[in-house]
């Protein structure tokens, strides 16, 4: 427990409650930031309990000293759930203090705005080090609001400072001469929270800008697309988010953004392993950009610790062109570390493919009770924790799940055998598998397309290491999956060497980490690992 959180308890001891914790605000000066309350802070502050001159001398004392102990024990009230739904992660001191380092560096901002404030940390900082810059704090939590204005005004920034309960994708700015400083952690919510109208408004902003927009795109996505409609020439900023846009194909639209509407100057990884954010293992990245004419290079860094940021290496320049051409951009933070003799990518031993997207697995996975020729039921790993239990080698099939894989023409099918088929796609059809993005794709919407059986397979996400087995079952995968091809055929026991090592030479920091610890492989990055080629791997012992 922080010191801050200490103090906290031994005021009001273990089981302060939300309201007392913006009673507290209140008395620190809350209501007297510029603008006012709105309507739902004076409504929490109508039943907030009454707190004695003492305790809220304490607090200013802990407050000014550069502690933020009403910020903290809000994250501890709260389970991970609650604020995971919210995308409330609050950003650690050093973490806050090294993107406000490299700002500091530019002529003073004007305006300082920070899109999801929580109880302002980056606005106190940011209040010390440019003393005439008027502060604006967004946030969508009466609560948090309420701690931000009693931290504001307990600092002495209550007369330039704005707290505004409104979500930032409808903010507006009045203008102003300066420059805009944008400055924060924007939200962290998967889009499956995201309601249909936001996206909608994702869809057509991004349509304004000529870029475009996938609606599996995060929270903070949006954020950064509202920053772009925002920010005018001359502005510039600083977000530390979860890192998984820059490699996957709904980041495409915030790749876009960061290279033609923001004007990218620095992404700096890090790793999980260093929890950027306390409880929460995630590979997070700072983008620090300046709105103006396109910049030539981009600089990338990579730190193992939150602390590291404080005194960067000698950043990896990638030139905007490259970035433009490669839709994956987490490797360019990776330092090049020579391949030891006798080495080589595992992609040059084998293709990596993902197993097959089936589009309803509640359809397509079946149990053996089904009413369908064995031929047509394939047994497949389904879940992850079937290659987990598996250890080097699968041997038995007996239990895993069946996945229907129909033929395009399905007047190949013997009569009898059709009969069954057809009644099975009744079935199938009243539960809407013929309908959706993975259906319509297809050349036909009952055929699957199973890839062929892997001799090695590999788990795809979870919260350690890969899983790579031995597939002696000739087990198909589907999307939880990557099936390993070797590019020559290898015997069974060179096969088995090769596992082995997979299975002890694959660390997380390999993958990408995101919110809630789980690290993902993509093909490109399990092809990417070091092995031993094919004349070493023989040499090695069985």
């Amino acid at each position: 427990m922080s010191r801050a959180l200490q103090q906290v308890e031994t005021l009001f001891g273990p089981e302060i409650t939300e309201q007392e914790l913006v009673a507290v605000a209140r008395e620190l000066g809350a209501e007297d930031v510029r603008g006012g309350l709105v309507a739902r802070e004076v409504a929490l502050l109508a039943d907030a309990p009454k707190v004695s001159p003492s305790i809220v001398r304490s607090y200013r004392v802990s407050i000014r000293a550069g502690h933020d102990p009403l910020g903290e024990m809000l994250c501890q009230l709260r389970s991970r759930e609650e604020r995971r739904s919210l995308g409330a992660t609050y950003t650690p001191r050093a973490v806050v203090k090294a993107m406000l380092d490299w700002c500091s560096v530019l002529p003073p901002p004007g305006r300082v705005v920070d899109p999801g404030c929580g109880s302002a940390r980056f606005l106190l900082d940011a209040g010390r080090r440019f003393p005439k810059a008027l502060l604006i704090g967004v946030d969508t939590d009466p609560v948090a609001t309420l701690i931000a204005r009693g931290n504001l005004a307990s600092r002495g920034f209550a007369p330039r400072s704005e707290i505004r309960l409104v979500d930032f994708r409808g903010l507006q700015l009045d203008e102003m001469g300066g420059s805009t400083l944008f400055i924060g952690n924007p939200p962290y919510v998967r889009h499956h929270l995201i309601d249909a109208r936001w996206k909608g408004w994702l869809s057509e902003n991004a349509a304004l800008l000529g870029l475009p927009a996938s609606q599996l795109c995060g929270l903070h996505v949006y954020f950064f697309l509202a920053t772009a409609m925002l920010a005018k020439p001359g502005d510039y900023g600083a977000y530390i988010t979860a890192s998984e846009w820059m490699d996957v194909n709904y980041g495409e639209l915030l790749r876009k953004l960061a290279i033609r509407r923001l004007g990218v100057r620095s992404l700096t990884i890090i790793e999980p392993t260093a929890q950027p954010f306390p409880n929460a293992a995630t590979t997070a990245c700072i983008t620090s950009f300046m709105r103006g004419p396109k910049p030539k290079k981009v600089s990338f860094y990579r730190v193992a610790s939150s602390c590291a940021l404080a005194k960067l290496s000698e950043p990896t320049n990638i030139s905007i062109e490259r970035l433009e051409s490669e839709s994956r951009w987490t490797s360019f933070t990776r330092a090049t570390t020579r391949i030891p003799r006798g080495y080589v990518e595992l992609g040059e031993l084998c293709r990596v493919h993902r197993g097959q997207v089936t589009g309803a697995n509640d359809v397509w996975i079946v149990h053996r009770e089904v009413r369908l020729p064995d031929y047509l039921l394939y047994p497949t790993i389904t879940r992850a924790k079937e290659l987990f239990a598996a250890g080097p080698t699968l041997d038995d099939a007996s239990q895993l799940r069946r996945v229907v894989d129909l033929p395009v023409d399905l007047d190949l099918l013997e009569k009898a055998d059709r009969r069954l088929v057809d009644a099975f796609l009744a079935i199938a059809k009243r539960k809407g598998a013929n309908k959706g993005y993975v259906a319509e794709k297809r050349r036909a919407w009952w055929s699957v397309g199973l890839r062929s059986p892997a001799p090695i397979l590999c788990t795809y996400m979870a919260r350690r290491p890969p899983a790579f087995v031995e597939n002696r079952v000739a087990a198909r995968h589907i999307n939880i999956a990557h099936g390993l091809y070797p590019r020559e055929s290898f015997a069974s026991a060179l096969l088995r060497k090769l596992v082995a090592f997979l299975s002890k030479g694959v660390s997380v920091n390999l993958g990408r980490t995101y919110s809630g610890g789980l690290t993902k492989f993509e093909p490109g990055e399990i092809e990417r690992i070091p092995v031993p080629d094919v004349d070493l791997l023989q040499q090695m012992p069985a």
